[in-house]
């Protein structure tokens, strides 16, 4: 039913500046797998085995990762470190990757749009590779994946976040369905706390219809020039259904240093460290 997942990378990660100066920030190890790596699993393991990514200067080791390289396999070929190449190898086997570049940062409702060509007229998957999840028992995207076998709409994913957080996200107000899901009445992106309608957080990832891309075509640009995809999803749920969902399970803001850590930290506890 959903085949396809789009991955907006174009950034430019300056949080990790210097790092980033000269490696995208999604290529940043968390223990030993770039953080990017996590996401495209992620979908993989959803079914959505068709992982389009819009790009911008400087991203190529992006491309590269989802791809064989003949030098290095060639020269530890027969090692015991071949077998540190068996995830990458699996995931690269289990997907098709295609690329598309965002000209200028424009925000993230434009590089949704830059990535029409990559999905088409149907529904599809959108994963912001800083917010790495991990669900309790199926991953976040697969849980979304199955509410929209229901609703058939488009579906946010959302956390309750403390009040001196609720300005870096957008937050939305709705009417409840049951204790993990709300039909969405209203969004404000990054609102101060004293104007948000809830503590409720619209995270990294997405599940849109394509009707989408003929209203981001039409939303104006908002705060800095930028296209907001919050403009685009509170029009499309003024005209039908847009659903936010409480995922089952955790979430790490990789996009900041501190969130970054603990991250790896969490990782190497409950995957490396036992092995």
């Amino acid at each position: 039913m959903i085949k396809k997942c789009l991955f907006p990378v174009a950034g430019y990660g300056t949080r990790f500046l210097p790092a980033t100066k000269a490696m995208p920030k999604e290529m940043l190890p968390i223990v030993n797998k770039p953080l990017v790596h996590y996401g495209v699993e992620e979908a993989l393991d959803a079914g959505l085995f068709e992982v389009g990514f819009v790009t911008g200067r400087n991203k190529r080791a992006i491309n590269d990762y989802f791809d064989a390289n003949y030098e290095l396999e060639k020269e530890i070929a027969g090692s015991g470190k071949e077998e540190l190449l068996t995830e990458i190898r699996d995931v690269i086997n289990r997907g098709t990757f295609s690329t598309t570049r965002q000209r200028a940062m424009l925000g993230l409702g434009n590089a949704i749009l830059t990535g029409e060509t990559l999905i088409g007229d149907e529904p599809f998957g959108v994963v912001l590779a800083d917010d790495l999840c991990f669900g309790e028992d199926d991953g976040v995207l697969a849980q979304m994946v199955e509410l929209y076998k229901q609703f058939r709409c488009t579906i946010v994913a959302i956390e309750e976040v403390p009040d001196d957080q609720i300005e870096k996200f957008g937050v939305i107000a709705g009417d409840m369905i049951r204790d993990d899901l709300y039909r969405v009445t209203d969004m404000v992106e990054k609102p101060k706390k004293e104007d948000a309608p809830s503590n409720l957080a619209i995270i990294g990832r997405y599940i849109l219809t394509p009707d989408i891309f003929d209203i981001l075509r039409n939303t104006p640009p908002g705060k800095n020039g930028e296209v907001q995809i919050t403009d685009a999803l509170l029009t499309q749920a003024k005209k039908g259904c847009v659903i936010a969902y409480k995922f089952k399970g955790r979430r790490y803001d990789c996009g900041s240093i501190e969130g970054f850590i603990d991250a790896t930290n969490y990782c190497f506890e409950n995957f490396y460290k036992s092995s």
